[in-house]
C-alpha cells in the first residue's frame, strides 16, 4: 500500500472499552428441534471424522520428531519442509484423498531461519484443500527469533558510567556473540514516503515489544527549535519550513550527556502530524544545537515546534522496558519490566525457579495488558541485583516472512502462532482461495499478512497484535476491467499496529477492486484503522475505537485523491472514542475530492469530526447516527480553490488519474462520472484547459435520514456560504 498512499497530498483540515463485533444471528428454531439437530450433527461429525482418518493420508510434524520417521501421529516428521515435500510426493503419486489432506503440527516451537515456501506444487483443490494446522488444542508456534537466557548484571565500569545512576542496579546484559548471534539487521529510515523494509532486530519480553532506549521517554516529545537561516522554503500553504538537507535546530543541553552518537537516530513528525519518519543523524553540533540527517531525504521539511525524539542511546536506558544493543561488541543491555506484561512477570530469583523460564502467554487472552514502561517500587527486590528476566525474552532474527505462498491455491493455515520475524508474518502472492484462519500473529517487524494478486484469499478470525507496519494488506482485482479480487478480512482483532511506520500503515489496507473488511475489532492505532484505494470495496460491521492516538488530520476509515475511486460502501460500522493531535481526527474521511462513496447506517460516538467530505462529489451519506461528535458532518470545496496546491491537484493530478482508467467502462458502471465533462471536457475532447478550467465543484452529495445529537451538524453548517458556494447537497 505504501506506493500509492505516499502520493496523497493532504489537506489543511483540522479526543474506552471494546465491544467485540458479532456476526448476525440466524433465525431461531424450535428448541427441541434444535437439540435433535445438534445431536444428529454430532453423530455425523464423528462419522465424517472417522471416515477422513480412515481414508486420508494425513501427516504429522513435531519439533521433537525426526525426518527419518514416516510422518505418522506416533512417529512424526521434524521439519515443515519435509512435510511439504512429502505432500508433493503424495500428489504426484495420486495418493491424496479427494477431500484433501491435513498436515497436523504438534505443540511446541518451530524455530525458523527461513520462510516456509509453498508454491503451485503445494496447492489443494476447491473441495480438497491442503491444511496446515495445530493439532487439537496444542500451542504451535513458528518463531522467527531466539529466546535469550543468561542475562547478567553489568560489570564493565565504563558502561556503568554511561548509564544513569538510577538505572545501574537494574540493567542486565547478555553477550549475543557468545550465543552465536551476529546478524542484527540494519536500522533503516522508515515512515511516510519510505519503502517497506525488514526491521532491525527487536527485543520482546513476555509477548510485548520493548522500547529502544530513547529521550524523552515514551509519551513525551522534544520540539524542533527551528532551522538554519537560509534553508527555509514554502510549505504550499503559506508557511515556511526548513529544507531537509539543511538540517534542524534543537533546544536544551541533553545531548551533551551522550558519549557515543555514532549510531544516533531521530524520529519525528517533522512538518505535519500525519507524516513521520526515522532518520539517522550524521552531524550533531553541540555548540550550534544543530542536527543533520542522512540522505536520501524524505518529503516536506522541518517545521519549528513539531514533535521528535532521539533513540538508540545507551545513556538513555533509564526505565523498565528499555534496551540497547552495542552492535560493535554484540552486547545487549536491558532493563526488564517490573510489572507483568500479559501473564508473565519479573520476579526475584528466590521467589521463582529457573524451571518456569519457558512459557509465554498469548496477548490474545489479555490484549489490554498493562504497559511495561512504569517501574513498580512496591514489589520487593524486583530490579535489584538479584533480579533478572524470568519471562520469555526473544530477539527477532528472521528477515523473511514466516510463511510464503506463491501461486498457491486452496491452502489453509489454521490455529498457529506466528511470532518474532523482522519481516511479515505471512505473504501470499497469486493463486486462489487460500485461507489464514484462527492464527495469532504478533511481534512482527512489518505486516501481519500481505495478499498481493490472486483471487478470493481470506484472513478469518485471527488476532494481529504488535506489528511494525500494518496489520493485513489486501491488493487484488483489476481496475482496468473492474474485475473484483474477492479478498477479505473477517472477524479479526487488530491492536497496536504501526510500531515503527506510524502513518498510513492501517490495520486493514485495501487496494484494487472488490475487496471486503467486515466484523473486525480495531483499536490502539497511532493513525488510521482502514485505508482503501480503488473501487467496489465493502467495509461493514467493524468496531473501531482509540485510533489516531499519535497523529492528526486522519480518518478512522480513509481514502482520497481520485475521482475514479467509486462504488465503495461503508456501512453499519461503529466508530467511537477516537484520538487525534493538532487538527484532530475524522470518523470517515473522504479526502482530496475522492467521490462516489456510500456511507450508510454507521454509528459515530465521541468522534472529533464524524464525516468529512474534502471537495468530493456524488457521495451518499444516509441513515447514520452521530452522538457527541464535533461536528457531525463537514465539507469543503477545495476543487474550486484557485490556490496553486489545490488547482494543480484537480487540474493535473486528478485529470491524469481519470485518463488512466477506461473511460467507457467507468462511465457505464458509474454514470455520475459523466458530470465531470462540464469541468474537464468529454473524453474525446476538446479538453477544458488553461484559463478556461475553473475547477471542479463538490456537487450531488446526498445527506438523508441522518440523526445528530449534542454538537449538531457542522462547525459552519451545511448551508453555510463556505459550503454552499461550491455546489449543492440534497
Amino acid at each position: 500500500m505504501n506506493a500509492p498512499l505516499s502520493n496523497f497530498a493532504r489537506s489543511g483540515r483540522r479526543g474506552r472499552r471494546p465491544v467485540q463485533p458479532r456476526l448476525l444471528r440466524s433465525p431461531s428454531v424450535n428448541r427441541y428441534a434444535q437439540r435433535e439437530c445438534a445431536w444428529l450433527r454430532r453423530i455425523y461429525a464423528h462419522l465424517a471424522l472417522l471416515f477422513c482418518f480412515a481414508a486420508r493420508a494425513d501427516l504429522f510434524v513435531s519439533p521433537t520428531g525426526s525426518d527419518a520417521n514416516p510422518g505418522s501421529k506416533a512417529k512424526p516428521f521434524a521439519t515443515l519442509e519435509h512435510a511439504r515435500d512429502t505432500v508433493r510426493d503424495l500428489k504426484r503419486a495420486g495418493k491424496v484423498h479427494k477431500a484433501g489432506l491435513t498436515v497436523w503440527l504438534r505443540g511446541g516451537d518451530f524455530l525458523r531461519t527461513n520462510a516456509l515456501e509453498l508454491t503451485a506444487a503445494d496447492s489443494g483443490t476447491l473441495n480438497g484443500p491442503v491444511v496446515w494446522r495445530a493439532y487439537g488444542n496444542e500451542r504451535v508456534r513458528l518463531l522467527g527469533g531466539r529466546a535469550l537466557k543468561g542475562f547478567q548484571p553489568v560489570s564493565d565500569a565504563a558502561v556503568l558510567a554511561r548509564l544513569d545512576e538510577a538505572a545501574r542496579g537494574y540493567v542486565r546484559q547478555i553477550d549475543l556473540r557468545a550465543l552465536g548471534i551476529t546478524n542484527y539487521g540494519e536500522m533503516k529510515s522508515r515512515g511516510f514516503s519510505r519503502p517497506t523494509t525488514p526491521a532491525h532486530c527487536e527485543l520482546f519480553f513476555a509477548g510485548r515489544p520493548m522500547t529502544l532506549a530513547r529521550w524523552p521517554n515514551e509519551g513525551a516529545w522534544a520540539k524542533l527549535a527551528g532551522f538554519p537561516a537560509g534553508s527555509g522554503k514554502g510549505d504550499d500553504f503559506g508557511s515556511e519550513i526548513g529544507d531537509l538537507p539543511g538540517g534542524f535546530l534543537y533546544s536544551g543541553e541533553r545531548p551533551r550527556r551522550w558519549r557515543d552518537t555514532s549510531d544516533l537516530w531521530v524520529h519525528g513528525f517533522w512538518a505535519w502530524d500525519w507524516a513521520n519518519s526515522y532518520e539517522r543523524v550524521t552531524m550533531l553540533d553541540l555548540d550550534r544545537h544543530f542536527i543533520k540527517t542522512a540522505p536520501p531525504h524524505g518529503l516536506y521539511g522541518f517545521r519549528a515546534g513539531q514533535r521528535f525524539y532521539y533513540l538508540n542511546l545507551l545513556e538513555e536506558l533509564d526505565q523498565p522496558g528499555e534496551w540497547f544493543l552495542e552492535r560493535r561488541t554484540g552486547m545487549l543491555y536491558f532493563w526488564p519490566p517490573a510489572e507483568p506484561v500479559g501473564r508473565d512477570s519479573v520476579e526475584p530469583i528466590s521467589e521463582r525457579s529457573e524451571a518456569s523460564n519457558t512459557s509465554v502467554s498469548s496477548t490474545a487472552h489479555n490484549p489490554d495488558a498493562s504497559s511495561p514502561r512504569a517501574p513498580s517500587p512496591s514489589r520487593s527486590k524486583v530490579g535489584s541485583t538479584e533480579a533478572r528476566p524470568t519471562a520469555e525474552t526473544i530477539l527477532s532474527l528472521l528477515d523473511q516472512p514466516l510463511i510464503k505462498l506463491t501461486d498457491t491455491s486452496h491452502v489453509i493455515v489454521r490455529g498457529l502462532v506466528l511470532e518474532a520475524t523482522r519481516g511479515s508474518g505471512i505473504e501470499i502472492s497469486g493463486g486462489a482461495g487460500n485461507r489464514i484462519m484462527g492464527c495469532l500473529l504478533r511481534n512482527i517487524g512489518n505486516l501481519g499478512v500481505t495478499i498481493n494478486g490472486g483471487t478470493n484469499h481470506g484472513v478469518v478470525s485471527c488476532d494481529v497484535f504488535e506489528t511494525g507496519d500494518g496489520g493485513v494488506s489486501l491488493s487484488g482485482g483489476d481496475r482496468q476491467t473492474l474485475t473484483p479480487g474477492g479478498h477479505f478480512v473477517e472477524n479479526c482483532h487488530f491492536q497496536r499496529q504501526g510500531r515503527w511506520s506510524r502513518c498510513y500503515v492501517p490495520a486493514v489496507g485495501m487496494n484494487g477492486v472488490g475487496l471486503r473488511a467486515s466484523h473486525n475489532l480495531i483499536h490502539d492505532h497511532p493513525h488510521c484503522a482502514i485505508l482503501f484505494t480503488g473501487n467496489d470495496h465493502l467495509i461493514e460491521f467493524n468496531d473501531i475505537h482509540h485510533i489516531a492516538l499519535e497523529t492528526g488530520d486522519v480518518g478512522a476509515i480513509y481514502t482520497g485523491r481520485d475521482y475514479s475511486f467509486r462504488g465503495n460502501r461503508i456501512r453499519h460500522n461503529y466508530i467511537h472514542e477516537t484520538g487525534g493531535v493538532g487538527m484532530g481526527s475524522v470518523g470517515v474521511y473522504m479526502d482530496d475530492c475522492v467521490s462516489g462513496t456510500e456511507v450508510f447506517g454507521n454509528v459515530f460516538h465521541k468522534v472529533h469530526l464524524a464525516m468529512f467530505i474534502g471537495g468530493g462529489r456524488d457521495h451518499r451519506v444516509e441513515n447514520n447516527l452521530f452522538v457527541d461528535c464535533d461536528p457531525a458532518v463537514d465539507a469543503d470545496g477545495r476543487g474550486l480553490d484557485p490556490s496553486p496546491v489545490w488547482r494543480d491537484m484537480v487540474d493535473t493530478y486528478m485529470r491524469r488519474q481519470l485518463a488512466e482508467v477506461p473511460s467507457a467502462l467507468y462511465r457505464e458502471r458509474y454514470p455520475a462520472l459523466k458530470t465531470l465533462d462540464a469541468c474537464y471536457g468529454p473524453p474525446g475532447g476538446p479538453a477544458v484547459v488553461g484559463a478556461a478550467f475553473k475547477g471542479v465543484p463538490p456537487e450531488a452529495t446526498s445527506l438523508r435520514e441522518t440523526s445528530a445529537s449534542a454538537n449538531g451538524w457542522s462547525s459552519a453548517g451545511m448551508a453555510s456560504p463556505r459550503c454552499s458556494r461550491y455546489g449543492t447537497t440534497s
